[in-house]
């Protein structure tokens, strides 16, 4: 059964959501501040943290990397903020995926349910425990990636996404592959998350997307890894 670690301090909003995850199979651990959900996470870390921004002892985003300071399990943002420049600063953050207020229980099993495919079943398929491009070297046992011999620091969907790529080098992948083979959606509608992602590994990779080494973008198709010649 997996754990989810549901922070949110408005209580008939936390009720809902834990009838409606636990008649789902979930084992739910509440949390109303951010104080309690660092104690929880501390003490046995779940599988996945659900963390509202709008918490009354610390800003969500602060909690954020405090939390990515303790593990790297998914963590789906609950925001009333729409706007896109507050969802590019929460996966820049080091959010996984969000979602926007008000959102149904239906919606939210979705993310988790894709975030947990993802994280399980890209390596299921996949024989090579090890993969090399050019000075890229990815372990996908350990889920390490080095890069000239220095270990990049990326986070859950940074290392899914360059092994995907790097499963395929040399070869186009398209946008739509990436959502549903990596972020595990069926809606192709908003990938924005997809260019913030690649943005955001270009820039450990050492790269621009003016200037790219490895990650090359196909304009109006999708992206290739290849080494550097």
């Amino acid at each position: 059964m997996y754990e989810i670690l549901l922070v949110e301090d408005d209580q008939s909003v936390r009720t809902a959501l834990q009838h409606a995850l636990t008649g789902r199979g979930f084992n739910v651990v509440p949390a109303s501040t951010a104080t309690d959900a660092l104690r929880s996470v501390a003490a046995r870390i779940p599988d996945i943290i659900i963390l509202d921004l709008g918490l009354p002892d610390l800003d969500g985003r602060a909690t954020l990397r405090m939390m990515r300071g303790m593990t790297n399990v998914p963590v789906i943002i609950a925001t009333a903020r729409s706007g896109e420049r507050s969802i590019v600063d929460l996966l820049n953050a080091g959010a996984d995926d969000y979602v926007v207020k008000p959102f149904s229980s239906e919606q939210l099993v979705a993310r988790i349910s894709a975030l947990l495919r993802r994280c399980e079943g890209l390596t299921q398929h996949e024989d090579k425990s090890v993969l090399d491009v050019g000075g890229l070297h990815i372990d996908l046992r350990q889920r390490v990636a080095e890069l000239d011999g220095r270990t990049l620091d990326l986070n859950r969907l940074e290392f899914d996404l360059i092994a995907y790529l790097a499963r395929r080098r040399n070869t186009v992948v398209t946008r739509p592959e990436l959502i549903h083979d990596v972020w595990q959606r069926q809606d192709h509608g908003d990938d924005r998350t997809i260019d913030v992602h690649v943005s955001w590994l270009r820039r450990k990779l050492g790269e621009t997307a003016a200037n790219p080494r490895y990650l090359h973008t196909v304009r109006g198709v999708g992206l290739k890894l290849m080494a550097p010649e």
